[in-house]
């Protein structure tokens, strides 16, 4: 019976041994894998306030410039817009970039708003973007360009597949009329009013010119009755009757 637990003890100590020399040969692995994973979480926890932080620190930066441009100081908004585009964290050097823009055009300088925006576009790898800044040159355009200065931005936007076509559209049809085709414009201005997806408020401006248009002699009158009741509330709006009802749309 002695003997038996001598062996017994025996072979538990082996067991011990060999359980040490395990783990001074894998202790290394271990404690290093452990040490990888407690870093990759303090690197993306340290990484995730500091992109917040940074996120933080650019967004108060473009409503700081917003605010000198509201209070119009473009020069001091300017400066800033350009820091913030430099220097900013995640999409704000991009709105920066519009903002930039927008700020050309409200000081006078439409042609160096029409290049900014299209630097934009020209720079984005964001199709919506890229759109975006292609409609804001349109518009422009439509004021201070020709008709074939807006086409070149917005006729591909234009399509029956793109979700931005019905502003495409609009601005398409005002050009056509400034350039003297009031029948490309009531075709155009047509295919707007009679979109499905139309939201009221484009769909209540189309139906304005059209009435326009009509009422001037430039196009036959056969307006939609809802183009009519459209332009009838515009016409009330305007003329300082806010409590003119809005139209129904048109039924599909």
């Amino acid at each position: 019976m002695a003997e038996d637990n001598i062996f017994r003890e025996v072979d538990e100590e082996l067991r011990s041994d060999r359980m040490r020399a395990l783990w001074r040969r894998i202790a290394p692995f271990v404690i290093g894998a452990a040490v990888a994973i407690v870093a990759v979480v303090a690197v993306n926890e340290g990484w995730a306030w500091y992109s917040n932080s940074q996120s933080a620190r650019s967004s108060e930066e473009l409503y700081a410039a917003l605010d000198s441009a509201n209070k119009d100081d473009l020069a001091a908004a300017q400066a800033e817009l350009d820091t913030l585009a430099a220097n900013g964290s995640g999409g704000y050097p991009v709105l920066a970039e519009f903002a930039k823009a927008s700020l050309l055009a409200k000081s006078g300088d439409a042609a160096g708003a029409v290049a900014a925006y299209d630097a934009i576009a020209n720079a984005q790898s964001n199709v919506r973007l890229r759109e975006l800044a292609l409609l804001q040159a349109a518009t422009i355009l439509v004021d201070t360009g020709s008709l074939a200065d807006v086409e070149a931005r917005v006729s591909t936007i234009a399509t029956d597949a793109n979700p931005m076509r019905r502003v495409a559209r609009e601005l398409i049809g005002l050009a056509q009329f400034k350039a003297g085709d009031a029948a490309a414009a009531k075709t155009t201005f047509e295919a707007v009013l009679n979109d499905p997806l139309a939201q009221e408020g484009i769909r209540n401006r189309v139906a304005y010119y059209l009435a326009q248009m009509t009422s001037a002699g430039l196009i036959s009158d056969d307006t939609p009755s809802d183009a009519e009741a459209a332009a009838t509330a515009l016409d009330a709006i305007v003329d300082g009757d806010e409590a003119a009802p809005a139209p129904a749309p048109a039924a599909q």
